[in-house]
């Protein structure tokens, strides 16, 4: 080797050529890649399944609650306070929760079932037996023995419950309102 050589510098690499097969270290690099985007990609189906569910899920719809035998509500002269248990679906947990709600009468004379929820902001309202009248505690909504309302800043009367007898009792369909709406509203 002269000094010219060295000076050059070494000898510039051989590349392969588009011909040329590939050697065993870059096929098993590609075989790797390959197999781990595999595994990674069916890993993340279950997850992204996991993360999506609630988005997709529909709630289910509250089931029918006993309140009572309908006879017992046959001389209604007041509203009755019942406690009933209501079993709600979110996401993945179901939870059984009481509820209070009153059992009166409309204003042709048939029974009636009224969430004990203010419509104003959600407080829960109790009956005055003494004066005859729903009473919130809260902002002074004042509301009739048939759930109307008679004053105070409240947007509407009590809300009605879906009810039905069924065998000789009386079932409810609990539902939540918006509130500080005019309109009944159901919240899904």
């Amino acid at each position: 080797m002269s000094f010219d050589d060295h000076q050059n510098g070494p000898a510039p690499a051989k590349t392969i050529g588009q011909g040329a097969p590939p050697d065993r270290r870059s096929f098993l690099a590609t075989a790797l890649g390959t197999i781990v985007a595999g595994a990674g990609a069916l890993l993340a189906i279950p997850m992204l399944r996991f993360a999506l569910y609630p988005i997709f899920a529909r709630t289910a719809e509250t089931d029918w609650s006993d309140v009572g035998p309908v006879d017992s509500f046959a001389a209604l002269s007041d509203p009755v306070q019942k406690m009933i248990t209501i079993s709600q679906l979110d996401g993945w947990r179901q939870s059984d929760s009481q509820k209070p709600v009153y059992v009166t009468k409309d204003s042709r004379g048939q029974l009636a079932v009224l969430s004990a929820v203010c419509p104003h902001l959600g407080c829960q309202v109790p009956w005055n037996a003494e004066k005859r009248q729903f009473f919130c505690p809260c902002h002074g909504s004042v509301f009739a023995p048939d759930g109307n309302r008679i004053s105070g800043p409240t947007p509407r009367g009590l809300d009605s419950l879906s009810s039905t007898i069924q065998d000789g009792q009386l079932k409810v369909r609990y539902q939540y309102f918006r509130q500080l709406l005019p309109d009944k509203e159901p919240v899904s």
